[in-house]
């Protein structure tokens, strides 16, 4: 029934949000003195959501919207340290180590040569090719897609591109709404693997009535649930 396989990156592969979440602790503290933690994630949450057209998915935009939100609660009065420290925050957040998560060597390793595995992830591209030549994980996918959004059309070019139907493919993610939706609606197999931070915008907690929606634990599982396919 399936005859390639793709693959999520960040915090399906490797880490990724939880730098965010410690970055956005730092923004919070450095902005104490103007307004509420609370308050700040609203804001800059909500810069995001105005943002992502503009600038993308990414550390680049993030650090961007924290500086216009800082801007924007201060009436602009924010010190320049403070921009600069936004700034030192977002390259320590370029610079940060990348090792695979549990069970992703022995989980490719077990499906590669039965199933044709590739990488499908968006964001910034410089970015993700540096995340993912210091994973040492390249040499496991035959192809490696990285796109500006993942939504179903995205999908099906992607799997087009790559000879097969969305019927024969299965994608495998932590984000429902980039990672299992999309790709169920253009009739492939999905399977949500969760991960420990979860970003705000990438919250979906309706119940999901599919026979092709499969969730999962941890990598491990995957290749019992591959087999059991037929």
């Amino acid at each position: 029934m399936l005859n390639l396989i793709a693959f999520d990156a960040d915090d399906t592969l490797w880490h990724h949000e939880r730098y965010f979440k410690l970055t956005e602790a730092k923004f919070r503290e450095l902005l104490r003195p103007y307004a509420e933690p609370h308050h700040l994630s609203e804001h800059l949450l909500a810069a995001e959501r105005r943002n992502i057209a503009h600038y993308g998915f990414g550390v680049k935009g993030f650090v961007l919207s924290m500086i216009e939100t800082a801007v924007d609660v201060t009436d602009g009065r924010v010190a320049g340290s403070v921009i600069g420290q936004l700034l030192d925050a977002g390259r320590d957040m370029l610079r940060h180590p990348i090792e695979p998560l549990p069970h992703v060597e022995a989980t490719l390793d077990a499906l590669s040569g039965q199933y044709r595995l590739i990488l499908i992830t968006k964001g910034d591209l410089f970015d993700q090719e540096r995340k993912l030549a210091l994973s040492g994980l390249r040499d496991r996918f035959e192809a490696v897609e990285i796109v500006s959004e993942k939504d179903e059309a995205t999908y099906r070019r992607l799997l087009l591109k790559h000879g097969t139907t969305p019927e024969t493919a299965m994608m495998i993610g932590n984000s429902m709404t980039s990672d299992v939706l999309p790709p169920l609606a253009a009739g492939a197999f999905a399977v949500h693997v969760p991960s420990e931070h979860v970003w705000a915008l990438d919250q979906h907690d309706d119940a999901i009535d599919n026979p092709r929606f499969f969730r999962i634990t941890n990598l491990s599982q995957l290749p019992a649930l591959v087999a059991g396919l037929g």
